[in-house]
């Protein structure tokens, strides 16, 4: 599979050198991981020379927090806007769901460097990456809970009910090479995607909402 492109520029609005780099290093990071990436290989990505980069990031280590800032900064906002909607039940679910599974498949290399960051369990980040999900975590297992006990959704254990959207969406995205493999086709074609999105959308009205 083709490595993803960079965001589209739109006429008027060149991207700053600093966010060419963060879209680079998200790149680089993604399919080689931290280790296997250099400030050369993320320079050359962009088309500058390592001291221009250094201008920006001081070191690899900075510029991959930021990287992860940013892409948390990313995903919250997302979740947040769909968690504040006025939607109650089963409507609020969806709505986060497909908050997420767009947030995704827009962003599939943000996918890919959060699973390996998760295996590597935070060691290059210096955070404890459990730790700063957590609360979003219990505030959904909190929320299923209460919408089971009123009677809304059936019975489940919220926490494995989260265990298994997480991997039912992220292990799409960064598993992408492989399930073409098993697909015979590409597996982040709109076609795909829809095809995806709404059979997890399916599957937890199956599993959460009473007939």
């Amino acid at each position: 599979m083709s490595t993803p492109a960079a965001p589209a520029v739109v006429p008027g609005h060149e991207r700053s050198t600093r966010d060419q780099i963060l879209d680079a290093a998200v790149i680089c990071f993604a399919h080689a991981g931290y280790s296997g990436t250099s400030l050369n290989d993320i320079a050359a990505e962009v088309g500058i020379r390592r001291p221009s980069l250094l201008h920006h990031f001081s070191s690899k280590d900075t510029l991959y927090g930021e990287v992860f800032e940013r892409l948390l900064s990313d995903w919250f906002a997302r979740l947040v806007s769909a968690i504040d909607a006025p939607a109650t039940g089963w409507p609020k679910v969806e709505g986060v769901l497909r908050a997420g599974f767009t947030f995704f498949a827009d962003n599939p290399d943000y996918v890919t460097l959060m699973r390996r960051e998760a295996i590597d369990g935070g060691a290059h980040l210096g955070i404890d990456l459990a730790a700063v999900l957590r609360p979003i975590f219990d505030q959904a297992a909190e929320y299923f809970q209460r919408e089971m006990d009123a009677g809304t959704f059936r019975q489940q254990n919220a926490q494995q009910l989260l265990l298994t959207g997480y991997g039912a969406l992220l292990s799409y995205f960064s598993d992408a090479p492989f399930l073409e493999g098993l697909l015979d086709e590409n597996p982040l074609s709109p076609a795909a995607l829809e095809r995806r999105s709404a059979h997890i959308i399916e599957f937890f009205h199956a599993a959460l909402v009473p007939t």
